[in-house]
């Protein structure tokens, strides 16, 4: 272990090093000036140090206050040699968080049992830190797989009401990705971006819930079966209330509030402005942008300059001004998206 030594007296120095030759785990540094041990510490990590208090322009205690302001030396063990005399000395080095003193003339007996009783702590602080960082990055290990793994029961869960629904199989991968799009040019954190492009495809699991006869009908849907349909975002609600995972508790989130209106005409609670949740109104532009940019059984594809006017033309009404901004405000990004996720109709399902 790396002991750093500093002393302005190349007798004491060469003394000091002598001894520390007799612990087996010690390497003596020997320096004669605290400037040159503070900038040899800028590129190197002492497992301790040893240092007098009286040396010319930059003294123990000013060496002790740089040292401890350096990157990574909060922990490292320091050891002032001063004389008998100076107990206020002694205090102010307490204070800057020395660690132990030698006394002037030092005995080398106490000399070794202290600096080797420092050095076996210090060893023994730097494998438990060793291995609470093997154990932290274990532990981040398994919990990005449980994530993972349960990203992916989501996505094929999602799947499952889309395929119902005869959608294509990437309008999934296409409306997340139209989703973080939004919340990054909103400006949310990268973490919260994350959260709502791994949720949004849950936003019409509730489907699984919807009778075939109403979803599947080929033709407009009368009153009562629209109101049928129109309980989907509840039953989505539904399945994914509960849980202790922050993913499902957005899912249900977005299930929920993603049919809202911005002018208060959507379902099933018909709120208004901002007192729809954040997500429900990201979703709702990119699930309606990705529906009508993309060919369905029952209706071709609209060209993008003629969804892009539809959006703009809904600002306020059907969808939040800002969302609907923050998707169209990079185009580039947005043609990226549809050529990553492109998908021909026949080969849908």
């Amino acid at each position: 272990m790396k002991v750093l030594v500093i002393d302005d007296d190349q007798i004491n120095l060469d003394l000091f090093c002598l001894m520390l030759s007799m612990l087996d785990m010690a390497a003596p540094v020997p320096v004669r000036h605290a400037q040159a041990a503070l900038d040899w510490c800028a590129d190197h990590t002492p497992d301790l140090v040893v240092v007098d208090y009286l040396m010319p322009d930059v003294d123990g205690l000013t060496f002790l206050r740089r040292f401890r302001a350096l990157p990574g030396m909060r922990e490292v063990p320091v050891v002032m040699v001063t004389g008998a005399t100076e107990m206020a000395v002694r205090h102010e080095a307490l204070r800057l968080s020395a660690n132990d003193f030698l006394t002037k003339p030092v005995n080398g007996i106490e000399f070794n049992v202290r600096i080797g009783n420092l050095l076996a702590l210090q060893q023994a602080r730097q494998q438990l830190a060793q291995r609470a960082e093997t154990l932290d990055l274990a532990v981040r290990k398994a919990t990005a797989d449980i994530v993972a793994r349960e990203h992916e029961a989501i996505h094929r869960l999602s799947r499952a009401a889309e395929f119902r629904d005869a959608d294509t199989g990437f309008h999934l991968s296409r409306m997340a990705a139209y989703s973080r799009l939004i919340a990054v040019q909103l400006g949310l954190p990268e973490a919260e971006c994350d959260l709502v492009c791994d949720a949004a495809p849950m936003h019409d699991i509730g489907k699984v819930g919807i009778a075939d006869a109403v979803l599947l009908k080929p033709g407009p849907l009368n009153d009562e079966e629209r109101k049928i349909m129109q309980r989907h975002p509840q039953i989505g609600a539904d399945i994914l209330a509960g849980s202790e995972s922050p993913l499902l508790q957005a899912g249900a989130v977005i299930a929920i509030s993603h049919h809202e209106r911005y002018d208060g005409g959507g379902y099933p609670h018909g709120l208004a402005g901002e007192a729809i949740p954040l997500y429900g109104r990201i979703i709702a532009v990119a699930d309606v942008f990705d529906a009508l940019t993309n060919a369905r059984p029952y209706k071709p594809a609209w060209p993008l300059a003629r969804a892009v006017e539809f959006l703009r033309s809904q600002k306020g009404t059907h969808f939040d001004p800002a969302c609907v901004e923050a998707l169209l405000h990079d185009m580039d990004a947005i043609l990226a998206i549809q050529h990553r996720f492109h998908q021909p109709l026949e080969d849908a399902n």
